[in-house]
């Protein structure tokens, strides 16, 4: 069974956040004045366990997923992810099972991460320069370990994507850098206009850094040709390099060319709740009917109402100057 929305855009992509704790700080999603020492994070018994995540994938696969997303949060502050990995493997109709990270934790579970059945890493890095890592990531943290894990992923045979956010007057500099960076080891880099995720990032306007300024930085020292075959649901503007088969640049561009029509992610909050947008207010509470008892296909009915409901074009209303202010924490909804 095939599950579409008002606009027919296919359900296929499930992002789950596993947790919303995280060992960073980024001004991104998690700024440090806000989510600091004191700040009460989700009481363990209210997160979804290892079957329950497994029960809302199976039932989500079941009407048209095919791309599960562990997300946080720090997905790797989730002991025994690699369980839960094996698990989502063998759902019969997956095809992709990847995970965003920050990449800290990296070096000494990229590994197990692989034998379990992950397939692919993308990682937050959003400059090379230590410094200006550090007060990106908002706790000091250095680069040089987030690297170290990108080489631990790619000598773990997974896949590696690398997300770099970009935030006017902070790490412009690290863009060609970070590009050089993915050049080298054959990876794809995607640009990511910095947004007005959740309510305490500070977000203006005049920070964003327009992706056709960032491809015009590029293009003076590569050669970068439009990738054609760009599958619906999308959100980066692909560009690759002839004959570097593993290379590419990517453009997130959900500012200056909003793409929510094109949009086929829902997302699994760590506390069981289904969200269809990103910048979303509320969401749709999972957890209490399946540990009421709820069954697989009492499950899928519920989902499939809930997609083909949506109506969410955050952006689209930001460009109007008419979105709506308050939204969910980014680290509580997983990128």
């Amino acid at each position: 069974m095939s599950v579409t929305d008002k606009a027919q855009r296919p359900l296929r992509d499930l992002r789950i956040s596993v947790t919303d704790r995280c060992n960073f700080r980024c001004r991104y999603c998690m700024p440090a004045e806000i989510f600091g020492a004191n700040y009460a994070f989700l009481p363990r018994e209210e997160i979804l366990r290892f079957g329950e995540i497994e029960m809302i994938a199976r039932s989500l696969v079941s009407v048209g997923v095919r791309k599960l997303r562990l997300t946080g949060g720090e997905p790797l502050m989730r002991r025994d992810l690699d369980v839960l990995i094996r698990r989502l493997a063998t759902i019969e109709g997956v095809d992709d099972v990847a995970m965003t990270t920050n990449g800290s934790l990296l070096t000494a579970n990229a590994q197990k991460l692989a034998e379990a059945g992950l397939h692919r890493v993308t990682v937050s890095l959003d400059a090379l320069d230590n410094a200006i890592f550090g007060k990106m990531n908002g706790v000091g943290a250095k680069a040089d370990r987030v690297i170290e894990g990108v080489d631990a992923a790619l000598a773990a045979g997974l896949g590696v994507k690398i997300n770099t956010v970009v935030q006017k007057g902070i790490n412009e500099s690290e863009l060609l850098p970070l590009a050089q960076f993915a050049h080298e080891r054959n990876i794809s880099i995607r640009y990511i206009e910095f947004m007005d995720t959740g309510n305490t990032n500070g977000w203006k306007h005049e920070q964003v850094v327009p992706s056709l300024k960032v491809l015009e930085k590029l293009q003076e020292h590569f050669s970068l040709e439009p990738v054609t075959n760009v599958a619906i649901g999308e959100t980066a503007k692909r560009y690759h390099v002839e004959g570097h088969d593993g290379f590419e640049v990517g453009f997130i561009s959900s500012v200056s060319k909003p793409f929510c029509r094109d949009c086929n992610r829902m997302r699994l909050s760590a506390d069981g709740h289904l969200y269809t947008c990103l910048f979303a207010h509320s969401g749709y509470d999972i957890k209490t009917p399946l540990r009421e008892g709820e069954t697989h296909q009492q499950l899928v009915s519920r989902v499939s109402m809930l997609w083909r409901a949506r109506d969410d074009r955050y952006s689209e209303l930001r460009s109007e100057g008419m979105a709506p202010i308050a939204k969910k924490e980014m680290s509580y909804l997983g990128g």
